[in-house]
């Protein structure tokens, strides 16, 4: 993907890319962060972790390299991936959402809702703090580890 969009778009293009492999069997996700907004695990303990970039965004340069980051996926933990639509999202005084607000937003949902009432809560949340007009996507994906009795 790097190699085709160095080869063929503008010197200044560029794409963040942020891919999740989910193994809820086996407890895992596997990640690779280039230039994207965090992913968010709120653990089912409280405790909050974001992935890192693992690599630079793609199509910036001709040589490029991208690790691979792996993190348990325990019942109960909730993950949020977005797009800065949601972090960049400003009141009237230009301050941001933020990772904070989405940090916030998710410790404050109901920690044992389904993946998608966390979507519904959170995204007019996102809307009530800009106050104005959305000037950019506003994209959430939640996923919820569960047992195999369905129980969070």
């Amino acid at each position: 993907m790097n190699r085709l969009l160095f080869q063929n778009t503008e010197t200044a293009a560029y794409a963040t890319l942020l891919f999740v492999e989910l193994s809820p069997a086996g407890g895992r996700i596997r990640y690779a962060n280039c230039g994207h907004v965090p992913a968010f695990l709120l653990r089912a303990d409280g405790a909050l972790e974001r992935f890192p970039p693992t690599g630079t965004v793609l199509g910036a340069f001709e040589n490029w390299n991208c690790a691979i980051g792996e993190t348990p996926f325990g019942t109960g933990d909730v993950l949020a991936l977005c797009t800065d639509g949601i972090t960049e999202a400003a009141d009237q005084n230009g301050i941001e959402f933020g990772d904070e607000g989405l940090a916030n937003a998710l410790r404050c949902s109901s920690r044992q809702a389904p993946a998608q009432d966390l979507v519904r809560s959170i995204t007019p949340e996102v809307l009530r703090f800009s106050g104005h007009e959305q000037h950019d996507d506003i994209t959430l994906i939640v996923a919820r580890s569960i047992d195999k009795a369905g129980r969070n």
